[in-house]
């Protein structure tokens, strides 16, 4: 369901359901919740990296998996919300390579990248409308923030089908790239995250992330906080040292 493989410092975790566009269900985000502890707890993982197998990302959640009966989604979403925490506090860099359409709940997933990429044949739709249904899995949080609040609704209450160019105009995703070249070009942005100051960038989505409800007092005291976080680590006494020497960092992630 969720395939995982080591390229270097990279985990690269495969959504593995081609057969059904890698749609998501109960289990597969039990196991894609796994492998995000696993990544957090490996400290020869420096960076995360996360695509789809075959023609899609994520169709979204399949909902054949509830049969005839109707779902508890306020129950079954707390599976999802938990793969959301995980990766909103993701303690490597992650960086999403979308192979393919990615809609509703497979957007919201896209979504979460540090840095996301778009195969030129990919497409993007928020979907939840078209079954009547409200936006979920951190959408409502993600989109307006991306794209601003009326871009957002227009978005959710249309549900058009984006292709890559548009979703790279709306700023959806930072780059587009030929399809062949979508793995091999997202595992060199991510091989080199993995070389970075892993920690730092972490702290930065952190304070990114919370911009929008602080207060200017508020940021400024965040930021503060978390650059005493940031001072302290090996990484950035390499940094400084480095700087000192003339010479390329070697940062470890610590």
């Amino acid at each position: 369901m969720v395939q995982k493989e080591r390229q270097g410092g990279v985990l690269l975790l495969t959504l593995n359901r081609p057969e059904r566009l890698n749609a998501l269900t109960g289990e597969v985000l039990e196991e894609l919740w796994a492998a995000l502890q696993e990544a957090n707890q490996d400290q020869e993982v420096r960076a995360v990296l996360l695509t789809g197998a075959g023609r899609a990302f994520s169709a979204g959640q399949d909902l054949t998996e509830f049969g005839e009966e109707k779902p508890d989604y306020e129950a079954h979403l707390r599976r999802y919300n938990r793969v959301v925490e995980a990766l909103s506090r993701l303690e490597k860099p992650l960086v999403v390579a979308v192979n393919g359409p990615a809609a509703g709940a497979g957007m919201s997933l896209a979504l979460w990248g540090d840095y996301r990429m778009a195969a030129d044949g990919a497409s993007f739709s928020t979907a939840f409308v078209r079954i009547g249904l409200v936006p979920d899995s951190g959408m409502s949080f993600l989109l307006p923030r991306l794209v601003g609040l009326a871009k957002a609704q227009e978005l959710l209450l249309l549900s058009p089908r984006l292709s890559a160019e548009e979703a790279l105009a709306l700023g959806l995703v930072h780059r587009v790239v030929p399809a062949e070249k979508l793995l091999e070009e997202a595992l060199a942005v991510a091989q080199e995250l993995a070389q970075g100051p892993t920690r730092a960038y972490v702290l930065t989505r952190r304070l990114l992330l919370e911009s929008h409800r602080l207060s200017l007092s508020e940021a400024l005291a965040l930021e503060a906080v978390l650059q005493g976080e940031a001072g302290r680590t090996s990484d950035h006494e390499e940094g400084v040292r480095a700087f000192r020497e003339k010479r390329p960092p070697r940062f470890q992630g610590r």
